[in-house]
């Protein structure tokens, strides 16, 4: 049987990469993965909105069947993508971004809301976060009881969460040289390339607003070419993290031995503007 990892970002638009012709941004773990597997040129989001697209995307049913708007929760009881792979003797884990307890920002904020075990869509493993738009505070929980945590990731939001994974990789390898493994589901979900739009330093300087080439899309009117351009440096930086980080991901499961058992599906939530239609 063969593990699974799915790894996608948020607002990651499908044009924003190598692969699929964007001459910002260079992808090249992506534009791998593209060259050699498949890249699924008509695929669309479920929903252009965080919350009922990923209601959506785990348990398969259409977003008003689901979560039908922004901060509303996933209805209790909702069964996922992990019941369907622990029926089938899977072992299944979720790391970052869940969105799906519909914690209201009004409230505080979701990144210091606690997710309860039975809201976590039935993985057996999950440390994630609500929600959070401060990709350098980063919080994570899990667990429960006398094992429950919280904890602030000392670093970038996608590396420290690609760290987590790798971690589970490692174990994951040495449980097959233990002759003890079961396959695996696994789901990386990070914030980024959602605003604001900030990145390590490394790949900031890679971009540079003016360098921008804006899709035909955008109206030539200062302020939102202005706006696009700005934004777009921070969002191409933080894709190009984003993909250095799947390389991280290939090169872990290479060294647990697994690379030719799993499957890497590479997609986002839905996708962004950035001056499209003024």
């Amino acid at each position: 049987m063969k593990n699974a990892i799915w790894i996608f970002g948020d607002q990651h638009r499908a044009q924003a990469l190598g692969c699929n012709g964007d001459p910002n941004v260079n992808t090249p773990n992506v534009d791998r993965l593209s060259a050699e597997g498949l890249n699924f040129e008509n695929a669309l989001s479920g929903f252009p909105l965080c919350c009922p697209a990923r209601g959506s995307l785990l348990t398969s049913r259409y977003p008003h069947n689901c979560v039908p708007g922004h901060q509303h929760p996933m209805p209790p009881g909702s069964k996922t993508i992990a019941h369907a792979f622990k029926d089938h003797g899977y072992h299944t884990a979720y790391f970052g971004k869940w969105h799906l307890d519909g914690f209201q920002e009004s409230g505080g904020r979701a990144a210091m809301h606690v997710v309860p075990p039975d809201r976590r869509g039935g993985f057996d493993e999950w440390v994630g976060f609500e929600n959070n738009n401060s990709q350098w505070d980063c919080w994570v929980h899990g667990g429960e009881g006398e094992d429950a945590f919280q904890e602030r990731l000392e670093g970038y939001e996608t590396d420290c969460l690609t760290d987590i994974l790798t971690e589970f990789i490692e174990e994951r390898g040495r449980l097959r040289q233990e002759g003890s493994e079961a396959p695996f589901f696994a789901i990386l979900s990070v914030q980024p390339p959602h605003d604001p739009y900030v990145a390590p330093a490394e790949f900031m300087a890679r971009h540079n607003p003016a360098g921008m080439e804006l899709r035909a899309n955008v109206p030539a009117v200062d302020r939102i070419e202005a706006r696009a351009r700005r934004d777009l440096a921070g969002y191409y930086a933080m894709i190009e993290n984003l993909d250095w980080n799947v390389g991280r991901i290939r090169s872990a499961l290479t060294q647990a031995g697994l690379e030719h058992d799993t499957h890497l599906i590479f997609f986002s939530d839905h996708g962004d503007m950035h001056g499209s239609h003024g």
